[in-house]
């Protein structure tokens, strides 16, 4: 019988995250894919502000942090310094999709052969429970308390779609932390963009669905349904880009 053993990418320190926050379940997948891939000692994680902010905690390896929004410059940066690093980002969507739109967009834009983890829980989880740019329709925020609409707050951003529409990106895919079934898809997808940039292959971001019931005012079962009733709806799940081949 197999028996299970955390991944030698993690460190000892006990998750801060809230319960039933999937956070948790991308890390040990970042963690296990890297392990697999033999990359210890040869990894270079940024995080920025938000949820992600105390990762260095976590992940075991070199971590730098970045202002709010500027990981992919600050990993662009590293990676030129260190192009045999594997180096990505670990960002929110309030930090990516809003005040960090341009870093990313560039970064996709140059083809930078890096990998953005983007965990996409449609709100501001850290701070209390903003309205986020991926934050959806009707949906109640503190900064929305009425719910959002399309006159007032606009559209949510679909950054999959907006990125494949450029020539940038090597590859690109949706999932989501709901359930063992798309746990299982998401760690493929992870360990795709990484293999990606380890063969050199350019720009490529994974974006996670995941949940927030802290500030979604949910049960963490509750948060798990909503992704699979609401949010796919607005965010469907699938590859939007992969160019395959080495560069």
């Amino acid at each position: 019988m197999a028996t299970y053993h955390k991944s030698n990418m993690l460190t000892d320190t006990p998750l801060s995250f809230c319960p039933g926050c999937t956070h948790g379940i991308a890390h040990k997948l970042i963690a296990e894919v890297l392990q697999e891939l033999g990359q210890q000692g040869n990894v270079i994680g940024v995080a920025p502000v938000g949820c992600s902010v105390f990762a260095y905690k976590f992940f075991n390896c070199d971590m730098q942090e970045a202002a709010h929004g500027r990981a992919p410059a600050v990993a662009t940066g590293i990676k030129r310094v260190h192009p045999d690093k594997v180096v990505f980002s670990y960002q929110g969507d309030g930090d990516l999709a809003s005040i960090g739109l341009a870093e990313i967009m560039h970064a996709g834009l140059r083809g930078e052969n890096i990998t953005v983890v983007f965990i996409n829980n449609a709100i501001y989880g850290m701070t209390g429970g903003q309205m986020a740019p991926t934050s959806l329709i009707g949906q109640k925020t503190t900064t929305s308390p009425f719910g959002r609409t399309v006159e007032r707050q606009g559209n949510p951003i679909r950054m999959c779609e907006m990125l494949a529409s450029q020539d940038g990106p090597a590859y690109l895919e949706r999932v989501m932390l709901t359930d063992y079934a798309n746990v299982l898809k998401a760690k493929r997808a992870i360990k795709k963009a990484f293999e990606y940039q380890i063969a050199g292959k350019g720009f490529s971001m994974v974006e996670c669905l995941s949940t927030c019931p802290t500030n979604w005012h949910m049960t963490p079962v509750q948060a798990c349904q909503h992704i699979k009733d609401n949010m796919t709806k607005i965010y469907p799940l699938g590859v939007f880009k992969d160019v395959g081949g080495a560069k």
